[in-house]
């Protein structure tokens, strides 16, 4: 599809070759000389074997999600050839070093229906010709590509000189690579037809995946302690605050199960330290019970989910934004909570500080969602946000010193009380996880259980009023008005900035990165106006469309929704305003 304004490279083969590398190279690169991309993964759940990839969408405009078919497949392995040979888009290319590779029937007629050109090249001959290793194929394919995209090699003996400072011995081999991948004659391959920017200022662009942001929105918002039991797709998150924990003075730790890593958190932020804590859905089902105790306890308690398809293990390696309704419904009982979920760069950093400040305020449990296509993926910016004021909501010493222990529960018309650490005052409460009196102490009394139930379901009402309402996107008056959260936002807006070049058709897009509890006076609004409205997620049942029904009584009668572990790809959207088939239903 020409109208994308993009040119997409997957670089496949198996787990354990170095693909990633490739790719985190070539994007570097790519963003030094002048374009932008956007980095995606597809990996199995396996160290070594299979078959996985590494998308990078390449354009002259800034893009923010993936394409679904690449023009140029570069392929290391014989498993990921077959495996990907059918993403290639029409008049597209397949570069590969599987010696004696042999098509079948069926992926002959797709080489011959989509008019494909497959190009040999034996890589890792050429490097160990030239005085390299079988390693160095790697290097060889890189100059290929490079040749693809029509761009000064210089550059990328610049990024192969940085990547291998530490290993001087390595460079002149690495770069005698790069020249044999750049020289080979690539017959039938055509070439990339974009343009690079004219800006002067691109080489400050950052590239970050959506768990560095969060890592980065954690240290700004003053994080004293990080707990995790590793889970894809939140791992890296915990790997990076460990990395750069002596700069900052973070406790960073490993937690041996994620039922641990849930009451320490809450413990910490009892004593006072500001913690966070990161998972995936299996994970987040084991915290529940301390979800409940933070609750009851009004402790403050902030937890990362980044989501993949369930149930139970699902696919662990995918993604997916499934787990709506168990952060909003998770726990025993009824009490407040606050549900977020990013979207990008800009919103992992912010909604973390975000989420921080409106635990220590509210007293409650906050979740924040994402997805492995925002945790993993590489997102390119320009400049981070400014950091939000760190809002502590503890009573000074001096404040403490005045308050009595019944103050620490208090009853109050907005439901949030006075809130003083140990050692702070003279005044003793009770931490207790029954139902309790102002003071902490155990009641089973009628009048006063339900005056505490009721009192801290009241912050609901005055949380919701401090939220902002949801964001619209696009044309005020859409023929078709689209509703989404999560990665959605990020396919919504490449689909917006093509639409002109393949319909007439003018759509809207109204983003939620508040969902829970839900604002509904802009949807309500955006739904009258409406003349299609469709609802569209990443999961197989619609989660957002069904708490916003049940508050609003406002149907969705056309639903745009995918389960299969992938995201939405622009295409998707594509072919669902054409009015043509979609990978999603």
């Amino acid at each position: 599809m020409t109208y994308l304004h993009r040119f997409v490279v997957k670089v496949a083969g198996e787990s354990g070759m170095g693909i990633n590398s490739v790719g985190e190279v070539l994007a570097k690169a790519l963003k030094n000389v002048g374009m932008f991309v956007f980095g995606y993964r597809e990996y199995p759940s396996l160290i070594k074997g299979g078959y996985s990839c590494y998308q990078l969408d390449i354009s002259d405009t800034k893009i923010n999600a993936s394409s679904s078919e690449c023009d140029v497949l570069l392929s290391f392995s014989r498993v990921s050839l077959h495996a990907y040979l059918n993403t290639v888009r029409e008049g597209g290319s397949v570069i590969h070093s599987v010696i004696q590779v042999r098509f079948t029937p069926e992926e002959e007629k797709i080489i011959a229906d989509r008019r494909l050109t497959v190009v040999y090249l034996p890589a890792r001959e050429m490097a160990i010709t030239i005085g390299g290793n079988k390693i160095m194929e790697n290097t060889v394919m890189l100059g290929a590509i490079w040749q693809v995209l029509d761009l000064d090699l210089e550059e990328l003996k610049s990024m192969i000189t940085e990547q291998f400072a530490k290993k001087p011995e390595v460079i002149p081999g690495n770069i005698n690579c790069l020249e044999a991948g750049y020289t080979f004659k690539l017959e039938g391959v055509s070439k990339s037809q974009l343009d690079l920017r004219k800006t002067e200022n691109f080489t400050d662009d950052y590239l970050l995946t959506g768990n560095h942001a969060i890592a980065l929105g954690a240290v700004a918002g003053g994080v004293r302690a990080y707990y995790a039991y590793p889970m894809t797709p939140s791992s890296s998150i915990l790997s990076y605050l460990a990395d750069i924990s002596h700069e900052t003075g973070m406790l960073v730790k490993q937690i041996e199960d994620e039922i641990s890593v849930a009451n320490m958190a809450v413990g910490s932020m009892f004593a006072g330290a500001r913690t966070l804590i990161g998972t995936a859905g299996g994970g987040f089902d084991l915290m529940t019970e301390t979800v409940s105790l933070s609750g009851i306890t009004e402790t403050p308690f902030m937890c990362i989910l980044a989501q993949r398809p369930g149930p139970a293990t699902g696919l662990p390696t995918w993604t997916s934004s499934s787990d709506l309704n168990i952060a909003v419904y998770a726990g025993h009982g009824e009490y407040t909570r606050l549900v977020l979920a990013a979207s990008d760069i800009e919103s992992c950093f912010i909604l973390t500080q975000v989420g921080l400040n409106m635990a220590e305020k509210y007293q409650i449990p906050v979740i924040l969602l994402t997805e492995k296509q925002i945790a993993e993926s590489i997102f390119q910016v320009n400049r981070m946000p400014d950091p939000i004021p760190i809002e502590r909501h503890i009573l000074s010493n001096d404040d403490a010193k005045k308050m009595k222990s019944e103050d620490r529960f208090a009853i109050t018309e907005t439901g949030i009380s006075p809130r003083w650490l140990p050692g702070q005052s003279e005044a003793v409460y009770t931490a207790n996880s029954d139902e309790h009196l102002p003071d902490g102490t155990l009641t089973e009394e009628a009048d006063t259980a339900w005056a505490s139930y009721n009192k801290r379901l009241r912050k609901e009402k005055t949380l919701l009023e401090e939220l902002p309402e949801p964001i619209v996107f696009g044309d005020p008056n859409a023929d078709i008005s689209f509703v989404g959260w999560g990665s959605v936002k990020n396919t919504m807006l490449d689909v917006m900035a093509c639409l002109s070049e393949f319909t007439d058709k003018k759509i809207s897009y109204l983003h939620y990165e508040y969902l829970y509890p839900v604002k509904t006076k802009v949807l309500k609004e955006y739904a009258k106006k409406a003349k299609r409205l469709v609802l569209v997620e990443n999961n197989a049942t619609g989660q957002l469309g069904q708490i916003v029904t049940a508050k609003t009584e406002i149907p969705f009668w056309e639903k745009v929704l995918k389960c299969d572990g992938r995201p939405f790809f622009v295409e998707d959207i594509v072919n669902f305003i054409l009015g043509g088939s979609s990978n999603a239903v």
